[in-house]
């Protein structure tokens, strides 16, 4: 007669872990979790210099010029590195007036809110435009070449654009600061 085994069967495997569900009220993880020291010095070193060779962007954050290309590539399809560009100097150009300018909405409703956005984006004056809290709609901020030349555009085309029922406008005396490179020290 055989004998019983004396082997024991191997324990079973423990059961996964449950998927952590987030509550609607907890914060998302922020988009930037994937990024290592080498992607956040390869973005300090590119908004330094877009112009770098990507065998001296090698060199200077630690890698070798394969991966260094690779993560370049991979920070540009995820969407960290937008474009590269060249800072021309407004007023070499005769761009001597730069404005701020809060655009007043008739009213704040979605369709409202889009149809600005859209006429305010066809307009290469704005360099830049931002849907606000407090007082007013948008902060817009326009370069001309002149105060005359800026009175001009608004009377023929801020007052008239639809649904704005009024603005208010403060000029720059001087540029103190305009960094168009972003802090990164947090994600370090």
């Amino acid at each position: 007669m055989p004998r019983p085994s004396t082997k024991t069967s191997p324990a079973p495997a423990p059961a996964p872990a449950p998927a952590a569900v987030r509550r609607h009220d907890e914060p998302a993880e922020p988009e930037h979790r994937g990024l290592d020291r080498y992607d956040i010095n390869i973005l300090a070193e590119l908004q330094r210099d877009a112009r770098i060779t990507n065998a001296e962007l090698a060199q200077r954050v630690g890698l070798s010029a394969a991966p260094c290309w690779r993560r370049v590539r991979r920070l540009e399809t995820e969407g960290y590195i937008d474009g590269y560009h060249a800072s021309v100097n407004r007023q070499k150009i005769g761009l001597g007036v730069v404005a701020f300018v809060r655009l007043f909405a008739e009213r704040n409703t979605g369709e409202v809110t889009e149809e600005i956005k859209r006429q305010v984006l066809a307009l290469p004056q704005v360099l830049a435009c931002h849907h606000v809290s407090g007082e007013g709609s948008f902060e817009i901020v326009v370069v001309h070449t002149d105060l005359e030349a800026y009175a001009r555009f608004v009377r023929e085309v801020l007052i008239n654009l639809p649904h704005i029922k009024d603005l208010r406008t403060s000029f720059s005396l001087g540029e103190v600061k305009n960094l168009r490179q972003l802090p990164l020290d947090h994600l370090r």
